[in-house]
């Protein structure tokens, strides 16, 4: 996915590792705009991650017909050469998986899914810190609009390390991530990739098809706790697997005692600063009753409150927040105009009433803003919401309550509730043929459905939605229609995986 090269700031007079991507182009000439924006987005999402396991992002933009990430420079050795070079002790393979795990659970409260998780991704640095690398290259790569009628067939990621719904369907969530982890630990600890194959469509078909073998018949050394983790890491569906990485971390933390020095990769001979800092902060006990609490969104700053309450609050201000978060979104900053909606749509609700056609504007791009900078977790209830109040006055037909409702169960998808998702898609299927089977928006629904069953493993169900699909687009359209053709080739592809 691109060439990374070692640079130098002259401005703050530092090293820098520059990341280079080609961007890809139309068969006219013209470069693929759309991946550059995307490439943006997802830089200023990576860039949002505070974690000592993440690279810091210093700058992102386009240099010919490259795109480039300009980051912390790490020094280190990547899992993938550590595999090559030696066999990994036990506690520090747990160890290494563990760091990733924290990396995971804040990525995925962001709702960002690293989709190609894989040992070259990883690096071990001398203080014993793990990095994660390339979050957000993959999700660039990948069209939004891959469930729809319009794009299939992208998958992308590493077939070695790839779940077996992103090889089916191309979909990914955060159990995705988790499976791939369950694919390098396992790695770590038995010296070999069980899933690997001579060619990429072979080891999809392994990751999709083959059970995993237990790690004990292959290392007796591995504890029995650790080697049932590895397998809940590696169910084929992602709802079968571990819920979270807060839990893998938990979980990995049981046999994760006594790290044995690891020369040549780890230096324990001088006290270093970041372990020093570490082991002071890991004296921190949280109260008793919150150890077993799951984060949920992160934590964000408190909203700054409008002096004398919502009687200050005119048309004017509204309008002149909408603008201002227009203006940023229209740059991909959609973090900063999320802020700008939220911090004005409470006292706009309290002087206008949350169904005014202002406030409902308010509400509706707060939504959008919120989707679009994959921030899916706090889109969802806003959808959710929207849809219900606009239900209410406007009738459940009415064209926004139903696209709210859509994007509800696309934001449960994307953060891998996929039972949940489906749920809320076959709903709203059937509130939407009330308005004729055979129109386009009924068509794409059920290709979603039909994918993102697929995507949770239930391949016969998919074969029944996506050949009806076909029969009815057939019937419409005739045999040679490219709506026709697509769904075709989607089946298709469900056979060859």
């Amino acid at each position: 996915m691109g060439e990374v090269w070692f640079g130098y700031d002259k401005r703050l007079d530092r090293q820098v590792a520059v990341k280079f991507i080609k961007v890809s182009r139309f068969p006219d000439g013209r470069p693929d705009e759309e991946l550059a924006r995307r490439f943006v987005r997802e830089s200023r999402i990576t860039a949002r991650l505070e974690h000592p396991g993440v690279p810091t992002i210093y700058d992102c933009g386009s240099h010919g017909d490259d795109l480039y990430l300009v980051m912390q420079l790490v020094n280190g050795c990547s899992i993938s050469s550590l595999l090559d070079e030696t066999e990994v002790p036990i506690a520090w393979a747990v160890s290494i998986a563990a760091q990733v795990c924290s990396v995971l659970a804040v990525a995925h409260a962001n709702s960002l899914v690293h989709r190609d998780l894989k040992p070259a991704n990883l690096m071990l640095c001398p203080d014993g810190t793990v990095k994660v690398l390339d979050f957000g290259i993959a999700a660039t790569l990948v069209s939004p609009n891959a469930t729809r009628l319009t794009r299939t067939g992208e998958v992308l990621g590493t077939p070695a390390y790839m779940p077996p719904e992103q090889a089916m369907s191309g979909a990914a969530c955060p159990q995705s991530d988790l499976y791939s982890l369950g694919v390098i630990l396992d790695e770590m600890l038995a010296g070999e990739n069980q899933f690997a194959a001579p060619t990429a469509l072979a080891a999809m078909r392994n990751h999709t098809d083959i059970p995993p073998r237990p790690l004990r018949t292959r290392r007796r050394d591995v504890p029995e706790g650790l080697e049932r983790l590895v397998l809940w890491l590696l169910a084929k569906t992602p709802e079968k697997r571990v819920p979270s990485a807060d839990v893998a971390y938990e979980r990995l933390l049981e046999f994760c005692h006594d790290l044995p020095p690891f020369p040549g990769y780890v230096n324990l001979d001088t006290p270093h600063p970041v372990r020093m800092y570490a082991t002071v902060v890991g004296r921190i006990t949280p109260p008793a009753e919150s150890r077993n609490r799951r984060p949920t969104d992160p934590v964000r700053p408190a909203r700054i409150r409008h002096a004398g309450g919502t009687a200050q609050i005119g048309l004017h201000d509204i309008e002149h927040a909408r603008k201002d978060a227009e203006a940023l979104k229209a740059e991909s900053r959609f973090s900063q105009a999320a802020d700008v909606l939220a911090e004005i749509v409470g006292p706009a609700a309290g002087a206008f009433g949350s169904m005014s056609s202002s406030v409902v504007n308010l509400r509706i791009d707060l939504a959008e803003v919120l989707f679009l900078g994959g921030d899916y977790r706090r889109a969802a209830p806003e959808f959710h919401r929207l849809a219900a109040d606009v239900a209410k006055i406007e009738g459940p037909g009415n064209n926004l309550a139903l696209r709210c409702r859509l994007m509800a169960a696309n934001c449960h998808a994307a953060v891998g509730e996929t039972s949940v998702a489906l749920t809320q898609l076959h709903r709203l299927l059937t509130d939407e043929q009330r308005f004729g089977a055979d129109e386009e928006r009924v068509l794409e629904l059920r290709c979603q459905i039909g994918l993102l069953e697929f995507g949770s493993g239930n391949r016969a169900q998919a074969k029944r939605t996506l050949g009806g699909l076909l029969s009815d687009l057939e019937r419409r359209y005739g045999q040679h229609h490219p709506d026709v053709g697509k769904v075709r080739e989607i089946l298709e592809n469900l056979d060859n995986r």
